[in-house]
């Protein structure tokens, strides 16, 4: 299907935060967005003129107070899936090595949960797909 103006392509990036256990942050969307309530992993938009790992580096402090260099970034997967209204590329980076201590500087919630469980959780629809790369690689 075409990309029209009605479904324009989004690109957004994400995160697998991958701790000393083997498990993998997740954020909870607040009250008030779209997918309200639903886990997701940290990420956000590719703002124009920056790299897919730029955008994570600056989603990753503004969001959850790290600091990574794109050397800790490693490429996985991605996501690619059509919404009613837009078309989302989302690439997802594994990452295991960060400055700082994980904190919820936007309120949300955040949870450490082994790949297998993310099954369990209520996930939109594009990362669905992720949660069996991530169970299988990690």
């Amino acid at each position: 299907m075409p990309i029209t103006e009605a479904s324009r392509m989004i690109l957004v990036v994400a995160c697998a935060l991958v701790d000393a256990d083997g498990r993998v942050l997740v954020a909870q969307r607040p009250a008030g967005r779209t997918m309200a309530g639903m886990w997701e992993f940290p990420g956000g938009k590719v703002e124009a003129g920056e790299t897919p790992e730029a955008a994570l580096v600056r989603e990753l402090a503004e969001e959850l107070a790290i600091d990574v260099t794109n050397d800790c970034l490693a490429p996985l997967s991605f996501a690619s899936h059509a919404y009613d209204d837009f078309h989302l590329l989302m690439p997802l980076y594994v990452c295991r090595k960060w400055s700082g201590m994980v904190t919820s500087v936007e309120g949300q919630a955040l949870q450490w949960v082994y790949p297998r469980a993310l099954y369990d959780l209520d996930m939109p629809p594009a990362d669905i797909p992720l949660i069996a790369i991530l169970r299988d690689t990690l």
